[in-house]
């Protein structure tokens, strides 16, 4: 397959199906034969995302709602109409700016948009300086800085001290339509990790820029289907003028922002709605919107100038308190919700189980305490204590010597954006807590209930299936790691170099990747490490087993080079 004309640039190769055992029983390549190059895609896919791409829609003739969002939803392409090529990087392209200069600075050639600072140069989202993009921290509601913004937040709760952290109570935050993320980079000072999300919209590349700055993001949108996150994940969420129509469909994105609120987690709300009162139609809305969230059991904890803040219950008493047949309805007991991928949402109040109800709360520490302590959740996938405890021991130990390996290459800042490709219980991003990076989490779909340990312990993460494309931009991660994923990947029919080939697509040039996996099958990735171009430098081991190993494992680390197209 690798050789001649099967990876010609017009043409599309057979869907490769490598199982372990076929890799080992491969006859080894003549000594000294080099692969041939996979071909660079088209410089106008430089920026492709292939399952949230729209041209796509058209080329599928897809008859999507529009006024439900659809056309942002996920709608991945057929194996026959994928690119298998590597996706190029645009004219000028430079290693990004390290963290933390680049909160506050891009490269101009790496996102070449600057349409968003002159469409929003009044709010001061950002502002361009020849080569680079300068971010003030501004926003549509806060011109005047984020971080005065969730000062503010803090006075109106009455947290210590004007913390919206509350002495590490708030932890995990969901932003829905965040703009280029500033209000999450400027929570970050706080130990507050927020999970910005926003759709590839009329301001397409604001996901883009938010990566670039190295702030925790992901595309995504409030549309038919449930955000890829377990119940009560967040302690708050937040929208800043995002431009949502909450009452739709009776009310099901609110109801949806309800199931991923913890018991006594709070929506901020910062929208004309919530003050211009003079306007009629705003005054009818925000009617409209207070009755919803009333009879959702939302009580307002504090309402001061344009912002608005609800506080959800913390047990179910409101709810059986309601009158019978009352709407929004109860969810089925048949319904789970913590069920989210690629499931349709549900216009109904997600009810707590008995143990939440009984203990009025999450039961969760504080943070940094609950990265540690085995979360009260553990027991609703069968994980004991113990074996959590053990696992935290193992991926320190683990991370301890993937370091010791990159020690003569890396500097203290060569990683920002960090993914666990298979996270299980989220140990590779605990023992990272002391660097300064955030990790995204990505738990396989099949293994959706280990996310809500993930979040428990104050980090965040996604559901996802590696047979697809990740909803993300092209080279927006500095690190990648994968344990035991290409074995996973095999075991579901899927073709391993799909898989390299999407990791190139996220991976940044002089990014890293971190592959834990079967002997037979990092013998056959190193084959493909100078197609792929990530062959700027590499280092192999055997690790020392431990209660996690599975049979012969080998460490393979690599760094992508940075390539011209051209050349």
């Amino acid at each position: 397959l690798f050789h001649g004309a099967a990876f010609g640039p017009t043409l599309r190769r057979p869907r490769l199906r490598l199982r372990a055992s076929q890799v080992e029983a491969q006859a080894p390549l003549p000594a000294g034969l080099a692969l041939s190059s996979l071909p660079v895609c088209d410089a106008r896919h430089s920026e492709l995302i292939p399952c949230l791409d729209r041209g796509l829609h058209h080329q599928l003739r897809l008859r999507l709602n529009l006024s439900l969002m659809e056309h942002y939803e996920r709608h991945c392409p057929p194996a026959p109409r994928r690119l298998n090529c590597l996706i190029p990087s645009p004219d000028g392209y430079l290693v990004p700016i390290r963290w933390p200069r680049s909160r506050d600075e891009v490269w101009t050639a790496n996102i070449p948009h600057t349409h968003l600072a002159s469409e929003k140069s009044d709010q001061r989202w950002m502002v361009v300086n020849g080569d680079k993009i300068n971010f003030p921290g501004g926003g549509t509601h806060f011109h005047y800085g984020a971080d005065k913004y969730i000062v503010n937040l803090a006075q109106m709760l009455g947290f210590p001290n004007d913390k919206l952290n509350n002495e590490g109570n708030i932890r995990n935050v969901l932003d829905v339509g965040c703009g280029v993320a500033s209000f999450g980079a400027y929570l970050l000072p706080l130990d507050i990790i927020a999970m910005s999300l926003a759709p590839n919209d009329v301001h397409e590349n604001q996901i883009q820029f938010a990566l670039e700055r190295g702030i925790p993001s992901t595309l995504g949108v409030l549309g038919t289907r449930r955000l890829p996150y377990p119940s009560r994940s967040f302690e708050l969420a937040h929208c800043s003028r995002c431009r949502i129509d909450w009452l739709q469909r009776d009310g099901i994105l609110l109801l949806e922002v309800d199931r991923v609120l913890r018991p006594g987690g709070y929506f901020v709300y910062s929208s004309p709605e919530a003050y211009a009162h003079h306007d009629p139609v705003n005054r009818k809305i925000w009617k409209q919107m207070s009755n919803l969230a009333q009879r959702m059991c939302w009580r307002i904890a504090s309402k001061e100038g344009q912002t608005v803040i609800w506080v959800k219950p913390l047990t179910n008493g409101c709810y059986m308190r309601r009158e019978p047949r009352a709407l929004p309805p109860m969810c089925g007991h048949d319904d789970d919700p913590d069920a989210a991928w690629n499931v349709l949402m549900k216009a109904c109040i997600t009810p707590y189980s008995k143990r939440v109800n009984k203990v009025k709360g999450s039961e969760l520490l504080p943070w940094p305490q609950r990265l540690t302590a085995p979360p009260p959740r553990l027991e609703e996938i069968g994980i004991s204590s113990k074996n959590f405890t053990e696992d935290n021991e193992i991926w320190n130990s683990r991370v301890a010597q993937y370091w010791k390996l990159m020690k003569s290459e890396i500097q203290k800042y060569s990683f920002r954006n960090v993914m666990d490709m298979n996270a299980n219980l989220g140990g590779f991003a605990a023992s990272l807590r002391k660097k300064d990076v955030w990790v995204m989490n990505v738990v396989p779909f099949m293994e959706s209930g280990k996310l809500k340990i993930i979040y428990d312990r104050g980090l965040i993460g996604t559901i996802h299936n590696w047979c697809e494309s990740f909803s993300t931009y092209p080279r927006t991660y500095d690190l990648l790691h994968a344990w035991l994923l290409f074995s996973e990947m095999e075991n579901q029919g899927c073709g391993l170099e799909d898989l390299l080939i999407e990791m190139d697509r996220i991976m940044r040039p002089h990014g890293y990747a971190i592959i834990r996996d079967k002997a037979a099958v990092i013998d056959y990735i190193k084959k493909l490490l100078p197609t792929l171009r990530w062959d700027d430098w590499s280092s192999e081991v055997k690790p020392k087993r431990d209660a996690l190993s599975s049979g012969d494992e080998r460490v393979l680390i690599v760094r992508k080079r940075l390539w011209d197209q051209k050349r």
